[in-house]
């Protein structure tokens, strides 16, 4: 079992209107050193494959099919091991 943690985030060159409004909210709180917001997407998923390799394999294919848009989006992950499953846990 792997647990990864997806982060997907605008391409550079990509206007962030989100991050805009973030920054615009931070201002007026009174934080106004902040200079840029770029908001983005955090995943945790937990999957089920046999090796290290199987599951990067997975999850970077999932990231380019459904978690980030190519066109606009970049993304990159970690990947950590989890405790095996349990007996009663695999019920």
């Amino acid at each position: 079992m792997y647990r990864a943690e997806v982060f997907v985030s605008l391409k550079p060159v990509v206007n962030d209107p989100e991050g805009i409004t973030i920054r615009s909210g931070l201002h007026a709180l009174g934080f106004t050193k902040v200079q840029e917001v770029r908001s983005g997407k955090y995943l945790v998923l937990t999957v089920d494959e046999a090796d290290e390799a199987s599951a990067r394999s997975a999850v970077e294919e999932m990231a380019r099919k459904l978690l980030s848009n190519a066109v606009i989006e970049d993304f990159r992950f970690e990947l950590h091991q989890v405790a095996e499953r349990t007996a009663v846990e695999s019920r």
